[in-house]
């Protein structure tokens, strides 16, 4: 079977949606996603795109994505990506898909001369954690995310009034 990784493009939305809701099932959050195919194609297909998105295909059939955005890191005085969502169809993993995923956002990572890829896991899922070091990435057991959402967002911005 034959792996390749494409850029999204337009036309794309309801599949990355379909990729999204099947990530949220497989995490426990599906309440959580609410994006809508307008919202992507806003957000992924605008003249100054913020994100943006890769489709893994197996023999032309579209098996899973990734969606990454710039960050910068002032330590290092350069831009990283982030991996927002990486997700393959459970039947399809093992074949190289996610790899490919990976492999490619390297090759965007260092073609732009960044200083790192970098994304979170929950720290129940084994075997994307077993996949993860198996490709030499390293958790950063040390950090704690935290997470502004909902009226705690609104709270905050209204003080800065």
């Amino acid at each position: 079977m034959s792996v390749s990784v494409r850029n999204a493009g337009r036309g794309d939305e309801a599949l990355i949606l379909g990729f999204i809701k099947e990530l949220a099932e497989y995490e426990k959050l599906a309440h959580e996603a609410v994006a809508t195919p307008d919202q992507l194609a806003r957000t992924l297909f605008c003249d100054n795109p913020k994100v943006f998105a890769l489709i893994a295909e197996q023999d032309g059939a579209p098996v899973g994505f990734a969606l990454y955005f710039f960050n910068f890191s002032t330590f290092l005085g350069k831009h990283g990506i982030y991996l927002e969502d990486l997700y393959v169809k459970e039947s399809c993993r093992g074949a190289g898909a996610g790899k490919a995923l990976l492999a490619e956002l390297a090759r965007i990572a260092v073609e732009n001369d960044c200083g790192r890829l970098e994304w979170s896991v929950l720290d129940w899922n084994a075997p994307s954690i077993a996949f993860y070091k198996s490709l030499g990435a390293a958790p950063m057991d040390e950090w704690t995310v935290y997470r502004l959402a909902g009226e705690g967002l609104a709270d905050l911005a209204r003080a800065a009034s």
